[in-house]
């Protein structure tokens, strides 16, 4: 009768909403330390203090924000990528992600999009149907595309697929 008592029930339950927690917070944790690169004063550098409202608004420890402004001078900086794609039905993509790695991020996003019929595009194919972004806001399409109820889980799936990279830190798509 292994597994019946509550502290099994509730260390499944934890792990989960732990592994979730730290997704959310390495990415926080992440963009931090790609804005603190240049200037680690928060007073003087509006994107690092963008970031450090989002990761607050997330509730992360400030011992980590703190570990994490303190570690951008130390490790090898982070490059921003942003990678225009298409979807099932040509609905576009922009994959928003922070590496350390350009050329390694960019061949797993390239095999996640092959494994759910998509491609890569080329610079600029697809910025044109969205709106220029905010700093730490979402991407507003301009024109939205219409697509069917099975794309549109296959869409998903693959949005999905991106999300759970490391490296991506958000992913946005012109599908109605």
């Amino acid at each position: 009768m292994s597994g019946h008592n509550k502290w099994s029930q509730l260390k499944h339950q934890k792990g989960i909403t732990d592994k979730k927690k730290a997704v959310v917070f390495s990415r926080h944790l992440r963009a931090i330390a790609a804005a603190a690169v240049t200037e680690p004063n928060p007073d003087f550098n509006p994107r690092l203090r963008s970031a450090i409202e989002a990761a607050k608004a997330d509730n992360v420890p400030n011992d980590n924000i703190a570990r994490a402004v303190a570690k951008a001078k130390e490790e090898k900086p982070m490059e921003e990528l942003v990678i225009e794609a298409y979807g099932p039905e040509g609905v576009a993509l922009i994959i928003d992600a922070l590496t350390d790695s350009r050329n390694r991020t960019i061949a797993e996003i390239k095999h996640l999009l092959s494994l759910h019929e998509g491609k890569m595009g080329a610079m600029g194919s697809v910025q044109w149907a969205f709106e220029p972004p905010q700093y730490g806001a979402e991407r507003i399409a301009k024109f939205p595309q219409a697509i069917t109820d099975a794309s549109a889980e296959k869409l998903l799936v693959l949005v999905d697929a991106l999300e759970e990279h490391q490296d991506v830190q958000r992913v946005s798509t012109n599908a109605e």
